[in-house]
């Protein structure tokens, strides 16, 4: 396996601990889909938060935040990801990311 279950969030821990071949099949998916055409890496990261963003998923946006600025991805960057969705999901859905997004970046 070639992530430490202990570095992910506790319930995708559980899995690539529990069950590391589903967890690296799901992991060469992700290199797989991600390596399928022309999309740089920042942009592919964008694209995986606002579809974490799209599908209501704190965890995943929490997720990709944390991704994105280990790849050195400003937070401002992310931030407008979620400003982006109030046009499309509604003013309350797009805070609601802003403010997951800023659990990563702005924590109290």
């Amino acid at each position: 396996m070639s992530i430490d279950p202990k570095k992910l969030p506790s319930g995708a821990g559980d899995v690539a601990a529990d069950y590391p071949q589903v967890w690296d099949a799901y992991a060469a998916l992700g290199k797989a889909t991600s390596e399928a055409g022309p999309i740089d890496g920042r942009t592919a990261r964008l694209v995986k938060l606002a579809l974490a963003i799209g599908a209501l998923s704190e965890g995943a946006v929490h997720s990709h935040t944390r991704r994105a600025l280990e790849e050195g991805i400003e937070p401002t960057a992310l931030k407008q990801v979620a400003l982006m969705a109030i046009p499309t999901m509604g003013f309350p859905q797009g805070v609601r990311a802003l403010t997951w997004i800023e659990d990563i970046t702005d924590p109290d």
